[in-house]
């Protein structure tokens, strides 16, 4: 008999699960940006979808690198979701520093792209500066975006974008020209 694989339809349910009770920022089920975000990944293998699903699991809930290893979660996949976690970075508090980071690897950065581009969504952004009017919206994202375009090929950041934020796919091409 043959153990049971950990599939990305696994790692949905795992996503939605762990993050059911928790809110965003704006009130907002979490787990709508955690399946947005490994939703945006459809295009790529399994590991990087199954990341993409769980990429805030170590960050948000109690479950462990072990714990994920033992349900079945590949070491890649596992590897991806800490590189993308601030809590694993030398200096949690440096952002850039972590983005740099994360952009040293391929599969990482595609996470972290997906990631950006949902927390980037023109509503939410409004949404942000409506329940904030004396914070202005965070740039940190945009920041960002550089780095991360340029550390894979063009093809797969499009393939993200269209998927997830079609918004940036102009910001994309001022980044990346074709």
């Amino acid at each position: 008999m043959t153990e049971p694989r950990f599939t990305v339809e696994t790692a949905q349910v795992l996503a939605e699960v762990a993050h059911n009770r928790q809110k965003d920022k704006l009130k907002r089920p979490y787990r709508e940006h955690v399946l947005a975000v490994g939703d945006a990944l459809a295009d790529f293998d399994e590991d990087i979808q199954i990341a993409g699903y769980l990429h805030d699991i170590a960050e948000d809930t109690p479950i462990t690198r072990q714990a994920l290893l033992d349900m079945g979660v590949s070491e890649r996949a596992v590897d991806i979701i800490e590189r993308v976690t601030r809590r694993f970075h030398d200096d949690p508090d440096d952002y850039d520093a972590g983005i740099r980071f994360v952009a040293e690897d391929h599969d990482a950065t595609l996470v972290k792209i997906a990631d950006n581009a949902h927390n980037s969504l023109p509503e939410r952004v409004r949404a942000l500066a409506e329940k904030w009017p004396d914070k202005p919206p965070t740039t940190r994202y945009a920041d960002a975006r550089p780095v991360l375009y340029t550390a894979v090929p063009r093809e797969e950041v499009e393939l993200i974008l269209q998927r997830i934020n079609p918004h940036l796919l102009q910001e994309l091409d001022e980044i990346v020209p074709e």
